[in-house]
This record gives C-alpha cells, structure tokens and sequence, in this order.
C-alpha cells in the first residue's frame, strides 16, 4: 500500500504548505530529512551539527515554501539541497570564527614556548589596533571578505558600489592596512 509520501508529489507538497497545511510540512520533513542529515554530516563531521542543520534546513525551507520563494515545485529537492549548504556554510563559520585575543588560550606546554606566546599576542594586539585605524569602509570590506568569506557581489551590495570598484578598494585597504602596520612596528 503507497505511503501518504508517495502519494504526494512535489508540487502538491509545496502548495499544500503555502496554504499553510502542517501535516504536508511534516511530509515535507519526513520525505528529505535523510538527505539533508546525511549530507550535513558528511559535511560537518558532527552528529550535533548535522541535527542543527537539519532543524535549520526545513525551519528555512518551510518559511520560503510559505513566503513563495520556490519558482518551480519541480526543482524543490534543489533547493532544500541548496538550502542545506548554505546553512552548513554558515555553521562552520560560526564554529571556527576567531576569537577575540582576550578570549585565547596560548598551549604552552605544547609545541610553543612562553616567549612565543607573548610574542602571538603582541603580535596580535597590534595587528588589531592597526584595523582599528583603518577608514570604517575599508574596516568593513576587510572583514566581509577575509573574515566572513562573503561573495564578491554581496560585498559590493553591501557596500553599495559596483563589483568592478572591489579590486580597488581591496587594493586600498590592503595598502593602508601595511602602512599603519609598518609605522606601529617600527623599532
């Protein structure tokens, strides 16, 4: 006897959850969960995470689904596949964002010595006082692109210039950036 999933095609799953049906959004779960957990893990490494991905998967694709952001039914699998990616994306760089220097534990019993240590973190300090000089804009474009590994056309959207202007900025945030550097490290 067919499942009340294979009964239900795409297309049906999708309108059905626009019009706000939420024994279709837990079909919707149970029909591409699998996928979604598995890949998350083979992605994160993680149990956790990969249930955190998934939890934030449909949480994402059930409030698009709502909101009629899917063109085509036809291309739903796509685009909870997309989805999934994005948010796994965004919980790796959560997980390994840089902790301010305050915030770090210097292993000095292991390969590093004391001297080391201190030196890292002077090191440290005067590569983020040196940012802190840098023009709020260029500040902000340093961090967009090395720090959050964002797309070069939503730098550009954010900063509200055309994308053909980012290699001069970079250019001249780098530049500043090494000059500011130099000064305060000079002897």
């Amino acid at each position: 006897m067919p499942t009340s999933l294979e009964i239900l095609s795409n297309q049906e799953l999708v309108t059905r959850i626009r019009q706000g049906d939420a024994e279709a959004e837990a079909m919707l779960y149970e029909k591409f969960s699998a996928r979604v957990y598995f890949t998350a893990l083979s992605e994160i490494h993680s149990k956790e995470d990969a249930e955190d991905a998934r939890a934030e998967t449909f949480l994402r694709v059930i409030q698009a689904l709502r909101q009629d952001k899917l063109r085509s039914a036809d291309s739903l699998p796509a685009f909870i596949v997309g989805i999934t990616l994005n948010v796994i994306r965004e919980l790796v760089r959560q997980k390994y964002r840089v902790d301010s220097l305050e915030d770090y534990e210097y292993d000095i019993a292991g390969d590093g010595s004391l001297e080391q240590a201190m030196l890292d973190a002077e090191t440290g300090r005067a590569l983020e006082e040196a940012a802190s000089q840098l023009k709020p804009r260029e500040r902000q474009f340093l961090r967009m692109y090395f720090y959050e590994e964002l797309p070069k056309e939503e730098i550009a959207r954010k900063l509200g210039i055309k994308e053909e202007r980012l290699r001069l900025i970079k250019s001249r945030a780098l530049q500043s950036f090494r000059e500011i550097y130099k000064k305060m490290t000079k002897p």
